[in-house]
């Protein structure tokens, strides 16, 4: 886009300087109602523009010449510069919809890849009073377009600091990281992005999804993880039965693996 803006550029800067410099040199001594330089700029505007009031008409051979060569030129420039306006404002309002904007929300619900499994936390999100009323981004480079329009949209690998950022990754309430099946072994993308969201994040509630529970990386990842067990997730899944992940919270602190909060 910025490549075809300066071609805009330098042929509407081209062909002002050649329009208003030859009209001159052509039509000065013929013509009465080009007498300055702002009168030759005034010709090459309504000429370029085919707007056409008629005031100033070239009367020379060379000047309408020059006359034709600046409606050529202001046919190329300025439909170009409708088609490059539309694209930008087309662009700028669907930055959202393809995950290229800055979340500008707060303690919120962050969704660390769009899996099946994240795609059953949020249908379920209406059902979970805790979690019902947060604000929801979704950060993933699994889709390229917002797959819920009522929720936010980043496009990036989450384990990317610029996604976080813009996922506003550091404000966030609660975070989920899903596992990503693409990999070998999903465990350690999820728990490399819970290293790396714990450090943007040092005080939300992380949830991770774990193929293994049990995993000998869990003793070396970030405090405070909320481990849920995948199998365990998707028997709820088939079996069309309610979860809610704060359920693991609440077995996650009641086996010591977070501490209670001293005001309840």
């Amino acid at each position: 886009m910025k490549k075809q803006l300066f071609v805009l550029l330098g042929v509407g800067g081209v062909s002002l300087v050649l329009g208003v410099s030859l009209i001159l040199l052509f039509e000065a001594d013929h013509n009465p109602g080009l007498n300055s330089v702002f009168d030759a700029l005034w010709w090459w505007v309504v000429t370029s523009t085919t707007v056409g009031y008629g005031d100033v008409v070239p009367v020379t051979k060379a000047g309408k010449i020059v006359a034709i060569f600046s409606i050529i030129a202001g046919f190329y420039i300025y439909t170009n510069v409708v088609a490059f306006v539309a694209e930008s404002v087309h662009g700028f309002f669907d930055r959202h919809e393809k995950g290229t904007a800055r979340v500008k929300v707060e303690d919120h619900l962050l969704l660390c890849e769009y899996t099946s499994m994240a795609d059953e936390l949020i249908q379920r999100l209406p059902s979970i009073p805790e979690l019902a009323a947060l604000p929801v981004v979704i950060a993933t480079d699994l889709v390229e377009r917002n797959p819920y329009p009522q929720h936010a949209f980043v496009r990036g690998v989450a384990i990317n600091p610029a996604t976080l950022k813009r996922a506003n990754c550091s404000r966030a309430r609660f975070i989920f990281i899903f596992a990503n099946f693409r990999f070998a072994d999903p465990d350690v993308k999820t728990l490399h992005i819970a290293s790396r969201v714990r450090g943007e994040n040092p005080t939300a509630t992380i949830f991770v999804e774990m193929v293994d529970e049990k995993s000998d990386l869990l003793r070396f990842a970030p405090g405070n993880l909320i481990v849920i067990p995948s199998r365990k997730v998707m028997e709820y899944v088939l079996q069309h039965e309610p979860f809610n992940p704060l359920d693991w919270m609440a077995d996650a602190r009641d086996s010591a693996q977070i501490p209670a909060d001293p005001d309840e």
